[in-house]
């Protein structure tokens, strides 16, 4: 089942989701599991599973020389998304990238996808590579979001790359995009970034799942210049607890965001990592009563391999 029509049969209810990372290299598909059994009590009806990219390590060789590998720390998002399918009969929408594919990589990842019955993609474009400071496309590959997002559609109307495909059966995913309260690091100002979500839902993306934000004030805004804009597909926010004392550096770093004042000086106070988790549970409940308050289509975490916080964030407001 798509994500939009889950949307549609909630009938105005706020539904629950949450995204998980598949597990390191040599880690057993048990540990997804188990992360995923304590947030099954409260009816999630997709999960969102995510796709990391290649780094690059260099390793020294016996005449002192240097060798760079490629390697993937986290492999397997189609074969996680399917496995949680499976077990759970749950939907899930695997993340799909523009870094690491070629335009035919990506056509042969929607066919398997297909295949395996899965109904819904997240269209993202992907970090650069830790050692770039820009993004740099894959040789023939999509250098944005929007253009990931054209291939899917064309696909879904059954046209595909080179014309020896000889049935041109269509696929039929719905297609989300990530949107951004406090705007993309990389774009000049809110207002260019509204501009390049609107692209990518006039190019066919059915909804929006937000970066993590931490004052709804933004997300508010955030939806009502979105709709200024002719952008009125469901906008779908996305949270983070706290849970640490790294994240208090780590987080509006890595993604461009900002502590309200009145949290940043509960924050500065903490001492220990169980201080912040204990404040970053008490704003995340905060957080989600005024969201379902204001009738917003979802509430999607992000548990960044701690399900347990989320969920007793979730007893408190499901």
């Amino acid at each position: 089942m798509k994500v939009i029509e889950h949307i549609k049969a909630s009938k105005g209810k706020t539904l629950f989701s949450f995204e998980v990372l598949p597990p390191l290299k040599g880690d057993k598909i048990d540990n997804i599991f188990s992360a995923i059994d304590p947030l099954l009590e409260f009816d999630p009806k997709f999960i969102n599973v995510t796709y990391h990219r290649e780094e690059y390590v260099y390793k020294q060789k016996a005449n002192n020389l240097l060798e760079k590998f490629a390697i993937r720390k986290r492999p397997g998002t189609v074969g996680i998304s399917v496995a949680i399918f499976m077990k759970y009969k749950i939907d899930v929408v695997p993340h799909l990238i523009c870094g690491g594919f070629s335009k035919d990589e990506t056509e042969d990842a929607l066919i398997e996808l297909k295949f395996l019955g899965i109904d819904n993609i997240l269209a993202l474009r992907g970090d650069p590579i830790k050692t770039e400071r820009t993004f740099v496309p894959t040789k023939d590959g999509h250098r944005y979001a929007v253009d990931l997002i054209k291939q899917i559609v064309d696909m879904n109307r059954g046209q595909f790359l080179h014309d020896e495909v000889y049935e041109n059966a269509p696929t039929d995913f719905c297609v989300g995009c990530a949107g951004y309260p406090e705007k993309h690091v990389e774009s000049l100002s809110l207002g260019t970034d509204l501009k390049h979500l609107k692209q990518k839902v006039d190019a066919g993306a059915e909804y929006v799942v937000t970066q993590l934000f931490y004052d709804n004030k933004k997300y508010f805004d955030f939806v009502d210049r979105c709709r200024a804009e002719g952008i009125n597909v469901p906008i779908i926010p996305g949270l983070k607890p706290l849970g640490r004392k790294r994240h208090l550096s780590f987080i509006p770093k890595t993604f461009n965001v900002d502590f309200p004042d009145d949290l940043a000086e509960q924050l500065v106070k903490a001492k220990t990592d169980a201080d912040i988790a204990a404040i970053g549970n008490d704003w995340c409940i905060q957080q989600s009563k005024e969201l379902i308050k204001a009738g917003v289509p979802c509430l999607h975490f992000y548990t960044m391999g701690n399900s347990q916080q989320v969920a007793n964030i979730a007893k408190e407001v499901f």
